[in-house]
Order: structure tokens, then sequence, then C-alpha cells
């Protein structure tokens, strides 16, 4: 299973590790999910994909597209369409906020996470800015040099 429980409570159920690696996330939001009984319990198994998946306002409506969460295995009918449109719920001035910053250019809505909060199912969403070819270098070059930092303090703990 790849879920793990937080210090809050919080059970991670999918990470989008490549949208901090893309994109300067500047705001995040915390936004409920419109889901069908099925898809809950396939989410609560771990079965839920949030890499390829984008966030769309249309209408004064947030809504997810691209993610796929696997049909349960014991849903048979009651199964919906893996890759169907998904409904977020924000309150209308957070959505009106972010039509607002949509309209500048380089901005755009990204999921981060999917999680369960007291039992529900919710996504981190996050407003970034594209990053550049060469912002994309200067982060690998910082992991690298975070990797090595933390290599040579492992080491030197262990000569002791």
């Amino acid at each position: 299973m790849a879920s793990k429980t937080s210090a809050s409570g919080n059970r991670l159920i999918a990470n989008n590790k490549k949208a901090y690696f893309d994109y300067f996330i500047e705001e995040k939001y915390e936004a409920g999910m419109v889901l069908h009984g099925t898809e809950v319990k396939s989410i609560r198994a771990g079965k839920c994909s949030i890499k390829e998946s984008y966030i769309k306002i249309e209408n004064g409506e947030v809504y997810v597209l691209g993610m796929n969460i696997t049909p349960y295995e014991k849903g048979n009918i009651f199964n919906k369409d893996p890759l169907r449109p998904k409904k977020l719920l924000l309150h209308k001035t957070q959505i009106n906020k972010l039509t607002g910053e949509l309209t500048i250019k380089g901005y755009t809505l990204v999921p981060l996470q999917v999680y369960l909060k007291e039992g529900k199912v919710k996504m981190e969403i996050g407003l970034g800015k594209g990053k550049k070819n060469f912002d994309k270098r200067d982060s690998i070059a910082k992991k690298d040099q975070q990797r090595e930092a933390q290599k040579e303090f492992k080491n030197k703990n262990l000569r002791f």
C-alpha cells in the first residue's frame, strides 16, 4: 500500500512530486472531492494516481481532469470511468481568487496530494508558476548538494 499516516492524522494516498520540480508553488489550497462509493473504496485501498492530472475552472466550478482512480475490484456495475472529471469543492471566494490569478500569464493550478482527513478524501492543490529549464537545473543542483551534505554528515557520525 502506498499510503502513509502523517503526524497530523492525515493518510497520504497519492503525491505529485513532479509538480514541485516543474512549478514554483506559491499558494496551496485544500479541496474536497465529489466521488462515488466505489471510487472512495478504491482510494482507501491506495489505488489512485495524479501524476498526469491537471485542474481546470469552468463556469465557476473547479474540476480535476486526468486523475486515475483504478476501478474497485468488487464494484462490478457500480464502477465509474477511471478518468472521468472529478469536481473539487472550494469556497466561491477561493474560486474567484484563483480565476483572477489564472488570468496572469504563466500561472496554473496543479494537484499536489490526495489524502484522507477525518475519513474524507481531500486534495491539496497548488497555484504554481512554470519553471524554465535553467530553474530546473538549479533545483537539481540544490538537491544534489543536500544529498552530498547528508551523506557526509552520515559518514562523520558513523566513524565515531
